[in-house]
């Protein structure tokens, strides 16, 4: 908390409903919430952010698999106490025990080996043969435990996003090398990468682009604004704007969270402090600017929470479906998608939002795990089998929401810190740059890719990888092309976009046509 924040943002984070300040992350001044595209637009629309905490290795979850490219993809991962090499297309699933003809390894429960190979995938365009790579054309693949993503891409509401990272403006391997250009802060940190992917600046920012856009569209949703900005995975910066504030719903069939420590008998080791933030509830005569501003903050909260509990429990909500288990593939054992139980709140508030009259909406979920410096075959494969588990229950959900498909009405995204080297460190990879996300929706131009996929493989005597520093890929798509994307679509103003986004002005083009 910084002495620059005014007493009532101080009041919103204590509050758990995220920061407001009055300088925004991007560093430009918005224009009103309530904006022409506001004020006319008549449909609904969402959009729902899955962020992949740690730093998914996107080079397992889509591969290149022409033969130029696969024999050097191979030749990275097959390596060290615990390949992490998936096996090429058509081959099949080998029985535990049995020897992989691809490798000549004993296959195992939660190792390659023993998933088949990895499934492969036709884009609508072709992708243009990137420098260093001598294939003719370019073919391409899912991990093998993302078949229903695969399914989803083949009916053409998933696409992929090549290659996209955190820039500010466009980067070579010399530039990067001469250090001649500006580059993103902290690159390879966690915290600052998750805030830039979020924010637009490292960790410390206090506006997300999310929360920018529900600024600017909130007035859409009428009386209700407070249910302009959703979270299911936790508060994050991604949604906090300057006028909306997230909203955290939980995953349970009363969602809305009610606030904690009025009833109990300690607050933060204090066995007085209970009854002194009741008093400070419930005084209205309170002459503290403090106790006046909490208790409005907390009061709405309230309110809220009990408007909302008494709509999840009216028919259009309560016959969203629950997810069905998923098949842990590490351990055979069927568990609880806890993604998936975080879309089904997603689309139980769209089922809802009708009864509020919101026409705008702005959503996260989480997904975590994906620090894979260890141990990558059994915590990825779970952690991607989720991803795909919960997308498509989330596709078919949607398709039925009280009686109307909300698919073309719904974009769902995932990011993501960062991917993570090309190499392998013997049983996992490391922090790197650019990386393949996954793009969902009615409104989704699918079954095709989108940016360009880079040449991959490590430099080695004879071969200089020329979109590559280190054991990481230089991303040739910015993030504020890919959010930009999404709020042109959302309804934003090329003009609003350059100001939530000030860096997207260095890019040719700042629309990538894929929603």
């Amino acid at each position: 908390m910084t002495a620059s924040l005014d007493r009532r943002q101080f009041l919103r984070f204590g509050a758990g409903l995220a920061g407001m300040t009055t300088a925004g992350s991007f560093g430009l001044q918005l224009a009103a919430a309530g904006s022409a595209a506001g004020q006319s637009a008549s449909d609904y629309k969402a959009i729902v952010c899955v962020f992949l905490f740690g730093g998914n290795d996107a080079n397992n979850m889509v591969m290149a698999t022409d033969t130029d490219s696969w024999g050097r993809y191979f030749s990275a991962r097959n390596q060290g106490a615990d390949p992490i090499a998936l096996m090429p297309v058509g081959t099949p699933a080998t029985a535990i025990g049995a020897i992989n003809p691809v490798t000549g390894r004993a296959s195992a429960l939660g190792k390659p080996e023993h998933w088949g190979g990895v499934l492969p995938i036709a884009p609508k365009t072709a992708q243009a043969i990137p420098a260093g790579t001598s294939a003719s054309s370019r073919t391409f693949a899912l991990h093998p435990l993302m078949a229903p993503c695969k399914t989803l891409f083949d009916q053409g509401r998933l696409a992929v996003m090549a290659n996209v990272g955190t820039l500010i403006q466009p980067v070579t391997k010399a530039q990067y090398n001469a250090r001649s250009v500006p580059l993103p802060a902290s690159l390879y940190s966690h915290n600052d990468q998750q805030s830039t992917w979020q924010a637009g600046a490292a960790e410390g920012a206090r506006i997300g682009w999310g929360g920018q856009m529900g600024d600017l569209l909130m007035s859409m949703n009428g009386t209700n604004t407070i249910f302009t900005a959703i979270t299911a995975g936790g508060t994050a910066v991604f949604l906090s704007g300057r006028n909306v504030v997230q909203y955290p719903l939980s995953t349970n069939n009363s969602p809305a969270i009610m606030v904690n420590g009025i009833t109990s008998t300690s607050l933060y080791g204090s066995t007085a402090a209970p009854a002194a933030l009741s008093d400070i509830i419930t005084n209205t005569a309170a002459t503290s600017d403090f106790a006046n501003d909490f208790g409005s903050v907390v009061n709405r909260s309230v309110g809220a929470a009990s408007v909302v509990n008494e709509v999840f429990g009216r028919t259009v909500v309560t016959s969203v479906p629950s997810p069905a288990n998923y098949t842990n593939p590490a351990t055979n054992a069927v568990e609880t998608n806890s993604l998936a139980l975080q879309l089904r709140t997603v689309a139980r508030m769209i089922a809802a939002g009708p009864s509020f009259g919101l026409k705008r909406q702005v959503f996260m979920v989480s997904l975590g795990g994906f620090d894979s410096h260890d141990t990558q075959n059994r915590d990825q494969s779970n952690n991607l089998a989720k991803i795909a588990h919960a997308f498509a229950y989330f596709d078919q959900t949607l398709s039925n929401i009280g009686g109307i498909d909300m698919r073309n009405s719904v974009t769902t995204f995932t990011a993501s810190d960062f991917s993570r080297t090309f190499s392998t460190n013997g049983d996992g990879t490391d922090h790197a740059w650019g990386g393949h996300h996954l793009i969902m929706g009615g409104a989704v131009k699918g079954g095709d890719m989108y940016g360009q996929f880079p040449t991959v493989g490590m430099d080695v005597s004879g071969f200089s990888n020329p979109g590559m520093v280190g054991a990481s890929f230089i991303p040739t798509t910015s993030v504020d092309q890919y959010a930009a994307t999404m709020g042109a679509w959302f309804g934003v103003g090329n003009s609003d976009l350059n100001t939530i986004f000030p860096n997207l002005r260095n890019f040719s083009t700042p629309n990538l046509g894929f929603v």
